[in-house]
């Protein structure tokens, strides 16, 4: 029995791990029931959806647009580089495009806007929360998940895939950019070359991973904001939980999809 005694607790601190971690997920999954209830049910708040739309969107451009840019400038360069070595460094502006819509600008984009906007999200709804602005709210008969959370889920849902576009836009820019000034390729057949090999099924994936990303943004962030509690303490421990979370979602329904629809 005593050799047993360590593989006996291992199992059980094994066992209370996958416990809390499906614990932790019925929780999240309750909360978007009710958060995605209340988008699709009156009443709206227009001018709290529009707010977020511009704080997620517009303020996140220059940070993912210049992520994009640097990305696909990188990108041509290394694709260049290891084509070189079998001959097949023609391949930069299709492999680069593809590389670009696919993968590259979404998920950079979604992690980038993740960094940036779910630990808003989670420090301003963690210091209402232990501010009591929440319970405020609630006493004055609005319902908080229908004010607070509701408009940021959907603006983030709205408002990513436009994102995604302008960063899958500045990523094949940025490639091309840098295989015209120092590759030696001619401008006129690398736009060709890029247009020919873009598919409509590339720019669908990119558009839906950016929907999904943006509603695990959204959600993961004020999940853990809302949710928060202990003061300054909780509330920082709420921005780290909601990015770390959104990054592990973000990865994950990104290699979902691409099994999916490229499987």
């Amino acid at each position: 029995m005593r050799v047993l005694a360590p593989l006996v607790h291992a199992l059980v601190a094994l066992g209370q791990l996958v416990i809390g971690l499906l614990a932790a997920i019925g929780r999240l999954a309750r909360f978007a029931g009710q958060v995605v209830t209340r988008v699709v049910t009156p009443r709206w708040y227009p001018s709290q959806l529009f707010q977020q739309m511009l704080v997620i969107g517009w303020f996140s451009l220059p940070v993912v647009g210049l992520t994009a840019l640097f990305t696909g400038s990188a990108l041509a360069q290394q694709i260049f580089i290891g084509g070189s070595r079998f001959n097949a460094a023609s391949t930069v502006p299709a492999v680069t495009v593809i590389g670009i819509v696919r993968e590259l600008g979404p998920v950079l984009g979604g992690l980038m806007v993740a960094g940036r906007v779910a630990s808003a999200m989670a420090a301003e709804l963690g210091t209402m929360r232990v501010t009591e602005q929440i319970d405020a709210l609630a006493t004055l008969r609005t319902d908080p998940l229908r004010y607070l959370v509701a408009p940021r889920l959907l603006a983030a849902v709205l408002v990513m895939p436009l994102l995604v576009l302008v960063s899958n836009a500045l990523g094949v820019m940025g490639g091309w950019l840098l295989a015209t000034t120092r590759l030696g390729f001619n401008s006129a057949s690398y736009l060709k070359t890029t247009a020919q090999y873009l598919e409509a099924d590339d720019i669908i994936s990119s558009m839906v991973k950016a929907a999904v990303f943006g509603f695990f943004i959204a959600l993961t962030g004020c999940y853990h904001g809302y949710h928060s509690s202990g003061g300054a303490a909780g509330v920082g421990r709420a921005t780290t939980n909601a990015v770390v979370s959104a990054f592990i979602l973000i990865l994950l329904s990104n290699l979902i999809i691409t099994v999916i629809v490229f499987g």
